[in-house]
């Protein structure tokens, strides 16, 4: 590594090791707000986009493949010395390492369990794999590469989007709302005075504050789980993720009910959809009085919980 200069490091996960990185010239660039609050309340400097120029980068490799050439990309136009790409093989690590052997000069692969690491030095050869801002995709809506459902509509949240009651009463928040499919559908209704959008993907909040105009949007973000409003809520609605790796992680959403239940009034509702094998009954039945199934079809479950019990719910603001 250069004896000087700043250090980009992208995306570094929960439980990535930076202990041997000099804190005072790293700049971490992350999207993800619990990443994010961590790191920066660790003393690093943190940005969403790296905007300055550094002297070299290490890019932990992301699931998404247009992400990780996103990345590479940025690092390629700032970075005046090494590129140091880090990532596992089921993350598509042999496949970015054959891509940018075409592109650069690159280093052999130092290979060990189930992760490889490689470097270059590049000023140019990667414009093309630096996205446009935004991709529009079915329905006037825009994504980004490396946010949730960025090629199509997910048919879970339009499931769950069909299929609400009427009534949802005025004040709502979606948890984990992404690129703003959902909100948009329940800001049809004429009866919603507010509707909170908690999303903590910079980029797919980004999109759904180009998605939608309405005056009643009020969009945050935080991290799902620990975001408190101003005061209790009529219904929360959610399509919460599963997902930081390739195994399903069930906790995510059991956190989002939680925080759904610490969200809502006394009489309030939750309302979501997941995947038919997730176990969310029993986390449902534990911060709420009523729990049901309201539908479903082969792939996924709509359930409805009702009334908080008093030991979930705790003062908002």
């Amino acid at each position: 590594m250069p004896v000087s200069g700043d250090i980009a490091v992208f995306a570094p996960r929960d439980g990535y090791d930076l202990s041997s990185l000099p804190k005072e010239r790293c700049v971490i660039v992350t999207g993800f707000k619990p990443d994010y609050d961590r790191l920066n309340a660790a003393g690093y400097t943190c940005e969403t986009e790296l905007t300055r120029e550094v002297a070299a980068s290490i890019i932990c490799v992301p699931r998404a493949k247009a992400l990780a050439q996103a990345y590479v990309a940025q690092a390629v136009e700032k970075t005046t010395g090494p590129i140091l790409i880090d990532g596992a093989k089921t993350d598509g690590i042999e496949a970015l390492y054959k891509a940018c052997r075409k592109r650069a000069d690159v280093s052999a692969a130092l290979s060990k369990a189930h992760g490889k690491l490689f470097h270059f030095t590049a000023s140019s050869g990667f414009d093309d794999w630096r996205p446009k801002d935004h991709q529009p995709i079915e329905g006037g809506f825009v994504t980004a590469p490396g946010i949730f459902s960025a090629d199509s509509v997910d048919p879970a949240s339009r499931l769950l989007a069909d299929t609400l009651p009427a009534k949802l009463g005025a004040h709502i928040a979606d948890l984990g709302a992404g690129w703003g499919y959902l909100s948009a559908r329940l800001l049809e209704r004429s009866d919603v005075q507010a509707l909170h959008l908690i999303e903590a993907e910079h980029a797919a909040l980004s999109c759904a504050q180009t998605n939608i105009s309405d005056s009643r949007a009020r969009f945050h973000w935080a991290d799902a789980s620990t975001w408190a409003a101003e005061s209790p809520l009529d219904s929360v609605v959610m399509n919460p993720p599963f997902h930081t790796s390739r195994t399903p992680e069930p906790v995510i959403g059991q956190s989002f009910i939680r925080a759904a239940a610490r969200l809502l009034h006394h009489k309030g509702q939750l309302f979501l959809v997941a995947n038919r094998h997730l176990p969310y009954e029993r986390s449902l039945e534990q911060s709420f009085s009523e729990v049901a199934e309201f539908g479903a079809d082969t792939r996924f479950k709509l359930l409805k919980a009702a009334r908080p019990r008093p030991g979930a719910r705790v003062s908002a603001g």
